[in-house]
């Protein structure tokens, strides 16, 4: 007998015909003799269409309040999953976040998890009870009902097989497991039996969505197996897991792309200590997460300066910008837009030379300019124009021998929590 996590997206109960299959999905797991804890997201667009309710009521809603909004979609999900199970022969009981002792910081919008009290929900497993859980929400110490923010809901269920010491934890999702890229732009992709925590991290940091980065963090730091499997097919998944075999003679094992990309160039910066401190610290109080820097060199003491950051948070960090003028004196600030991050993936590269060169090589030869780079041992990371995204991510899948002979993707639409 085996303790297992199962959680399913918002497009797998996205219909009633999808979560009777989920429902089958889960009996047949319990019928196997294990115990079965089942974290589930809001059905399909339901996330989005509370959201747009709220805007037509009011603009600038207090996020207390969205909190309390937003949670009825995964509280929606459990009732009706539990109620398809129990149609379906089988035992199961809902729990909203705080009744299984998701216990939070008071961050509403994007809380972090202090602690989980799990007796309730260990209770319900002793009695025989699918427990089904909903994603992506806890409780302050305060009684105050939060969210997690994106990726809540993988977060949910890799914290909850920790607290429980479960044997495995499955994200069922729209992909049959982890792919070298997105499908859906390489059609030759191949899906990886298994690769480590660091390298899934570092693609779901930039961009790969099949994966929240809390989740890897949460399942690294934790020792949680993770396997991602597809909710339409019951095609082997990705086992994510300390160490992965490395293939021979593959040095990259993914390549990750962010299109929530802009970039703010500060010209004219007094080139004296503090200057970013000053200016990055400001950023960080206002809530505002930056990626790459680059400072250029200095003339007549001053610096120039650029940075990535989320497209959505361009206005805003300009705004703070120029509210520290007097403290940062400055020339000018340009702000961009159109352009992405394209990231190539692997362990092997911090052994082998020449594999940021042959990217480089790899994009120049499409014509096309490298406007910022990011390195670390394991990642190379290049900002450039949006306009041959897609032809930039398949000539570099082809450069580093990624391409599979034939498709194997099978998934549905995207997933959303």
């Amino acid at each position: 007998m085996s303790l297992i996590v199962m959680k399913f997206g918002g497009s797998s109960v996205g219909t009633p015909e999808r979560m009777q299959r989920v429902a089958q999905r889960i009996i047949e797991r319990q019928q196997e003799g294990n115990d079965i804890v089942v974290v589930v997201s809001a059905m399909g667009d339901t996330t989005d269409d509370l959201i747009e309710q709220s805007k037509l009521l009011n603009s600038n809603p207090s996020a207390r309040e969205m909190d309390m909004l937003l949670t009825v979609g995964e509280q929606i999900s459990i009732a009706l999953l539990s109620m398809t199970i129990e149609a379906s022969g089988g035992k199961a009981k809902s729990f909203t976040g705080w009744q299984v002792g998701m216990k939070t910081d008071s961050v509403h919008g994007k809380a972090k998890i202090v602690e989980i009290q799990p007796e309730r929900l260990q209770e319900a497993l002793k009695l025989g009870y699918v427990a089904v859980v909903a994603g992506f929400q806890g409780a302050s110490e305060a009684g105050e009902i939060t969210t997690l923010g994106r990726g809540g809901s993988d977060t949910t269920a890799v914290a909850l097989a920790a607290a429980i010491n479960a044997d495995i934890c499955e994200i069922y999702t729209d992909v049959d497991g982890v792919y070298t890229t997105d499908p859906r732009v390489v059609k030759n992709a191949r899906k990886l039996d298994e690769i480590s925590y660091d390298e899934m991290l570092e693609l779901a940091h930039l961009g790969a969505a099949v994966l929240h980065p809390r989740a890897v963090e949460y399942a690294k730091h934790n020792n949680v197996q993770l396997v991602v499997r597809s909710s339409f097919t019951k095609n082997e998944g990705t086992s994510v897991k300390e160490e992965a075999i490395m293939e021979q003679g593959v040095v990259v094992r993914g390549i990750a792309f962010d299109k929530n990309v802009a970039r703010i160039t500060i010209n004219g910066v007094e080139d004296v200590p503090g200057v970013l401190a000053n200016v990055f610290g400001a950023l960080a109080d206002n809530g505002i997460d930056v990626d790459i820097i680059v400072q250029s060199g200095t003339q007549n003491g001053k610096a120039d300066f650029a940075f990535t950051l989320a497209s959505g948070d361009k206005d805003k960090a300009i705004s703070v910008i120029e509210g520290i003028k007097d403290i940062v004196p400055y020339r000018e600030t340009i702000s961009e837009d159109n352009l992405v991050k394209v990231s190539i993936v692997g362990a092997g590269m911090v052994s082998n030379p020449g594999v940021a060169a042959k990217m480089f090589a790899t994009i120049s030869s499409l014509g096309i300019s490298i406007n910022m780079v990011s390195t670390s041992e394991i990642k190379c990371s290049c900002v450039i124009s949006a306009e041959k995204l897609n032809e930039v991510v398949v000539a570099l899948h082809t450069a580093y021998g990624l391409d599979a002979t034939e498709q194997a993707f099978v998934g549905g639409p995207s997933e959303r929590r």
